[in-house]
């Protein structure tokens, strides 16, 4: 079994007064990273080093993928596929973006933010928009 960790970065929408009520209300928008090694656009997730907290990971994975920095809140759905044959299981947090810089690279070559509705179109896999769609039905702060 592979374990890895990762989040449904998120941030509030530039003009907007925070992210007041649930992520659902519209003030915010989504991280979505493109990995050229798929060619696809997923939320930041990467496997478990040794000794590390599946916490610990999402939060390595986002920074390491998007430059942010980022506070977990709500854990999400894990997510079970197989990757190249191999059992995976991928636990999910919420989390808001605290701030960073991105630099592409040969894992991660571009990072945008999008609106959700545009977020969950970007989306290549039905596996990363239902966790989007867990996000929109979870109260943030």
């Amino acid at each position: 079994m592979i374990l890895a960790a990762g989040c449904v970065l998120w941030r509030p929408a530039p003009g907007a007064a925070g992210a007041a009520g649930a992520a659902g209300a519209g003030g915010i928008e989504i991280a979505l990273v493109h990995r050229p090694k798929y060619d696809d656009w997923s939320h930041p997730k990467g496997k478990l080093k040794r000794g590390e907290t599946l916490a610990a990971c999402a939060v390595r994975e986002v920074a390491e993928e998007t430059g942010q920095s980022c506070e977990l809140g709500a854990r999400l759905p894990s997510v079970h596929y197989l990757a190249q044959g191999r059992p995976k299981e991928v636990h999910y947090w919420a989390a808001r973006a605290l701030g960073g810089t991105f630099t592409p690279g040969r894992e991660v070559d571009a990072l945008v933010w999008l609106p959700p509705a545009r977020a969950r179109a970007r989306l290549t896999q039905p596996r990363d928009r239902e966790l989007l769609d867990a996000l929109l039905a979870t109260p943030v702060r």
